[in-house]
């Protein structure tokens, strides 16, 4: 059976992405589902079942300076939304700062930098990545392959 790590960055605007690290060109990346204005627990749930992956890495987010209360709390609904539906289904989750996954890719902090390594990776899947706003689909799809070359140890 191929392993399937689950990568999410966190929140409403998020993404899921399903990483295959036996077949290092394969990835199925998603948009976090959302429901009105907030993330979808069910059609999360689903989605998550359809894939069966073996571990999920979650970026490990906390709110920001500046950022207003209702933000925040709106933030931290869909984070605990995340880990509440990984942990339902039985996923074991990893949490990881988004200093740590960056500093493996040699990544600065800016979100585009993340959308061109992605590209890089998985050149057959540039649709996927080739707009701004696909950012957090590129850092879901690092995350889980961060998974799989620093906490599953795999050779991706």
């Amino acid at each position: 059976m191929t392993a399937c790590i689950l990568g999410i960055d966190p929140g409403q605007g998020g993404a899921l992405a399903f990483y295959f690290p036996e077949h290092t060109a394969r990835i199925s990346v998603h948009d976090m589902p959302v429901a009105g204005d907030h993330v979808d627990a069910a059609g999360l749930a689903e989605r998550i079942s359809q894939m069966r992956p073996d571990m999920a890495v979650i970026e490990a987010v906390h709110s920001m300076p500046k950022q207003g209360v209702a933000s925040s709390f709106k933030f931290g609904r869909s984070f605990g939304v995340v880990i509440g539906v990984v942990a339902a289904l039985g996923v074991p989750a990893h949490f990881v700062a988004p200093g740590r996954w960056k500093r493996y890719f040699r990544l600065p902090s800016d979100k585009d930098s993340a959308r061109a390594l992605a590209l890089q990776y998985w050149p057959s899947n540039a649709d996927r990545f080739q707009r701004k706003k696909d950012a957090d689909r590129a850092e879901a799809a690092l995350l889980a392959r961060f998974g799989a070359e620093q906490i599953m140890g795999g050779a991706a």
